[in-house]
């Protein structure tokens, strides 16, 4: 793939990652509440699920997955319920001082998969390929290489990006001691979260 088209989507691409969306809220969300280490699979899924759709168009399959439209609202919705159950744990999480407390078990597995289902219920990522990735690839002669060189690019900034948003959220959080402030950045990210979520409900 020639550098000049790698470069030129890795710009638009960053551009399109790094501006604030459901995503990136219902993130910030999470690290506010709960700690970067704990955003870290629910980041992990978001960057697994552009993988997946940008696989999914480089193999174009896009273009089929439409004719499943019923597949992919479910999908859809089941991402919106994750992220309305975490808000109301996170609006009625006891307001103690920031500290990392222990995992429940299972619960990376529950954040990866719901940061899956939140960025596959988001047509706008499936917009974005369909529309941009031509511009800059030829698909009917993608090589392996190509599409490995690009699934790189796209870890590496969709990963970083996330990163970044979640380790600035989680210091701004640990910038808070009082358990009143607490229970405000609580509430206040539950609301931001179950907004996340109704953002996401109301796409076509």
């Amino acid at each position: 793939m020639e550098l000049t088209g790698l470069l030129v989507f890795a710009g638009v691409y960053f551009l399109a990652v790094a501006s604030p969306g459901p995503a990136v809220a219902a993130l910030v969300a999470r690290s506010l509440g709960t700690g970067f280490r704990r955003s870290l699979p629910f980041a992990a899924g978001i960057v697994a699920g552009d993988l997946i759709w940008f696989s999914c168009t480089a193999f174009g399959l896009a273009v089929l997955m439409q004719s499943f439209h019923g597949l992919f609202v479910a999908i859809k919705y089941a991402g919106c319920a994750y992220l309305l159950y975490l808000a109301w744990k996170l609006w009625t999480a006891p307001a103690e001082a920031p500290r990392q407390p222990p995992s429940a078990r299972g619960e990376g597995l529950r954040l990866f998969f719901g940061g899956i289902a939140l960025t596959l219920g988001n047509p706008k990522v499936m917009v974005f390929f369909l529309s941009i990735l031509p511009l800059v690839v030829d698909l009917g002669r993608m090589t392996m290489l190509a599409f490995v060189e690009v699934a790189l690019l796209l870890t590496l900034i969709i990963g970083s990006t996330m990163l970044a948003y979640a380790y600035a959220a989680d210091k701004a959080r640990r910038l808070v001691a009082s358990p009143r402030a607490m229970r405000r950045i609580n509430r206040l990210t539950g609301g931001v979260m179950a907004g996340a979520a109704a953002a996401i409900a109301a796409r076509g």
